[in-house]
């Protein structure tokens, strides 16, 4: 039995650099064997890498090296996930080019990585913030609104008036800004738009072959690519209401036969009816107001009081009419109709 203790300071660098030389890591499209491509997050250009990067590579690591053991023609890149609001912020801080500070991070990152040991293809290392990595980015939007699968279409979002700037709702804190403090206005504005939901019931079809896969994450999967079946339904507002360019309200619902039990309809503080109502109502639009300031984070909106306004507008249930169904068949839509038809409506 050997005495020696396990160098790794001089072990590690000599075997790398063997490794380094004899190219073991990288992936030629020629190699007969069969494929394998594993890819892990490409991970933001911080700066310095953590305990969550060193558990998250090391895991890819894994399945890299046991696929290459098992004879596989193994692709394990490397990149960098380079765009974003820390450059920018970085950028004012230290009164340096965004540029420079990302492209430091990622010579620091590299080098740190490089001496886990990891069996990456450096070869194929990009970042996003490339020219010819954006490039094709542009190219591949362009092929995509060729072919109808990319539309312009308005979408709230939270805006930043200091900052002048769109925000992700986790960067809206208490209804202001992250960093700039400003209360967060919630407003409509055009955005490009993919039609994945063209594809949503493909999605699901081969949600359902995936058989290895726990069904907590199947069901999440699902719950994301979110297709629902049901009924759209028009009910009209109740003569007097005397709200200008309205004279119905529509509602979407999974179960339509359960509208018997109906007790009120409760609408967006953004829906065109109720910004028709604040214009003659100082106590909608304040009331309106609130409701935009409002945490917009999934943790915030899972844990806030909900809240409503009486806007003592009614409809009539008995002029509720049905107007289309998204059902997968003729039958289901219309067993929904069916099931529509046997309602009892009590005004709401």
């Amino acid at each position: 039995m050997t005495t020696d203790r396990y160098d790794p300071r001089e072990a590690e660098p000599r075997w790398q650099k063997v490794w380094g030389e004899r190219g073991l890591f990288r992936a030629d499209e020629n190699d007969p064997r069969s494929k394998y491509y594993v890819l892990e997050m490409f991970p933001y250009p911080s700066g310095r890498i953590h305990m969550g990067h060193v558990r998250n590579y090391t895991m890819g690591d894994v399945v890299a090296r046991y696929m290459r053991a098992r004879g596989h023609n193994v692709l394990h890149p490397m990149g960098w996930d380079a765009f974003g609001l820390p450059a920018e912020n970085a950028a004012i801080e230290h009164d340096v080019h965004p540029a420079k500070w990302t492209h430091d991070n990622i010579a620091t990152m590299r080098g740190q990585l490089k001496r886990m040991g990891l069996s990456l293809d450096w070869s194929r290392e990009l970042a996003t913030c490339d020219l010819d990595y954006y490039h094709q980015q542009q190219k591949l939007f362009l092929d995509l609104l060729a072919a109808g699968l990319v539309d312009r279409k308005q979408r709230k979002v939270n805006w930043d008036p200091v900052d002048q700037t769109v925000l992700a709702n986790e960067q809206v804190i208490d209804g202001r800004g992250w960093r700039s403090g400003a209360l967060v206005e919630q407003r409509e504005q055009p955005e490009w738009v993919f039609k994945i939901t063209d594809y949503a019931q493909d999605l699901l079809d081969a949600l359902r072959t995936l058989d290895r896969w726990p069904e907590k994450v199947r069901l999440m999967q699902a719950n994301w690519i979110g297709r629902s079946d049901g009924l759209l339904i028009r009910f009209e507002l109740a003569q007097g209401a005397g709200v200008k360019d309205h004279d119905s309200i529509q509602v979407f619902t999974t179960r339509p036969d359960t509208l018997f039990g109906a007790s009120f309809m409760a609408i967006a503080p953004d829906h065109p009816l109720a910004k028709a109502i604040a214009e003659r109502d100082a106590k909608v639009a304040t009331f309106i107001a609130e409701c935009q300031r409002l945490g917009t984070t999934a943790a915030e909106l899972e844990t806030q009081a909900k809240k409503g306004y009486d806007t003592a507008l009614r409809v009539n249930s008995s002029a509720a009419a049905p107007l289309n169904s998204t059902a997968n068949s003729g039958a289901e839509a219309s067993k929904i109709r069916r099931a529509f038809e046997r309602c009892i409506y009590t005004p709401v």
